[in-house]
């Protein structure tokens, strides 16, 4: 995931109610920032007379960790791919009906019944991308094809990586050929090795930050979420996003109920009614990331801020690449997280 326009600190309560007492049903929805039209969540609450109280964390692990502990009262969540399969691994999730989700019609095969949730037993894919590098045309040179440019010494001090273990890594694995999923020391030694070398071209690792960034053009190339690409080429005509040709990753992010729901039903309808289609196109043209909702997607098909590589990368595109989704690494997560320390403590000089 995401994955993008997270500009918030974790655990922000947003009450969406002005009164202090209501006594109106219930549900509590845990997602990152910027992910729903807050106009989504207003109508939500009108059509089925309900409080939508709404949390937000900063990341899959952080979501993970505090369902995981206990203690609270989720009925929806928004985690990725790898960390669904993980919660599933966990029993930390209930398993949907569907029965309650007739809009589950809407979603394109292609985002059904993946390695992560094989069955679609606890998941609806709510949004979904790849990662790739954003450039700036009028300044780099030539077309942009390979991972390898963000090593060219032509662009130090102005280019952004992504803040993320699992993205950067991915960069550097896919650049050397390897699985971004891999569990071999030796593969994330090298890929380590080629985090560092690039370390003194890096003017800053960053999640959030890169998007006002590179609308103003404050420098040449960065690893961004294929949604953040979208808005930010719909704001500066100069940037251009390409998923380059050793591969990447293509990520969903679903929707689930924990196990620490307290109201399943409306649980049930809410995810229903995220993918009712013109809830989904509002969702869509605000957050701009990809649906995976065929008839949402036939209404923006014809916009042109969805004429590109990163909100519509062509199926023969995809199908070309070596393109992979993050699966959960089990107690392997250990060595990324030494290898990512290391990276981050290197010297940022040569």
């Amino acid at each position: 995931m995401k994955k993008g326009l997270m500009m918030v600190v974790a655990s922000l309560v947003l009450v969406l109610s002005a009164c202090s007492k209501d006594n109106r049903e219930k549900l509590y929805v845990y997602n990152v920032g910027e992910y729903i039209d807050p106009e989504v969540l207003k109508i939500f609450e009108d059509e089925f007379d309900c409080k939508v109280v709404y949390e937000l964390y900063d990341s899959n692990e952080t979501m993970y960790q505090k369902i995981k502990a206990g203690g609270t009262n989720y009925d929806v969540a928004f985690p990725s791919d790898y960390m669904i399969e993980k919660m599933i691994q966990e029993d930390l999730l209930i398993p949907l009906d569907y029965n309650l989700i007739p809009n589950f019609k809407y979603i394109d095969d292609k985002y059904k019944y993946l390695p992560y949730d094989p069955d679609n037993k606890y998941s609806v894919p709510y949004f979904w991308g790849t990662v790739g590098v954003l450039y700036d045309k009028t300044i780099v040179d030539g077309p942009v094809d390979s991972w390898s440019v963000l090593w060219d010494d032509a662009y130090k001090g102005n280019l952004f990586m992504y803040d993320s273990q699992r993205d950067s890594l991915m960069v550097a694995l896919k650049l050397l050929g390897y699985s971004m999923n891999t569990q071999s020391i030796g593969e994330l030694e090298e890929a380590k090795q080629l985090l560092i070398d690039q370390r003194p071209l890096v003017y800053a690792y960053v999640t959030d930050q890169v998007i006002d960034n590179m609308i103003a053009g404050n420098a040449a190339l960065a690893v961004v979420y294929s949604g953040d690409a979208t808005y930010i080429m719909d704001e500066n005509e100069d940037m251009e996003y390409v998923i380059p040709k050793e591969g990447s990753n293509t990520w969903v992010d679903a929707m689930v109920i924990p196990k620490t729901a307290q109201n399943v039903e409306l649980a049930h309808e809410f995810i229903n009614f995220m993918q009712r289609p013109d809830i989904a196109l509002l969702n869509t043209e605000y957050v701009m990331y990809s649906t995976p909702n065929t008839e949402t997607l036939k209404m923006v098909e014809e916009e042109e801020w969805t004429q590109n590589d990163a909100y519509s990368p062509s199926e023969e595109l995809l199908d070309s690449l070596p393109m992979e989704t993050f699966r959960d690494p089990g107690e392997f997560i250990k060595q990324y997280d030494d290898i990512w320390t290391q990276v981050l403590a290197a010297p940022n000089r040569r």
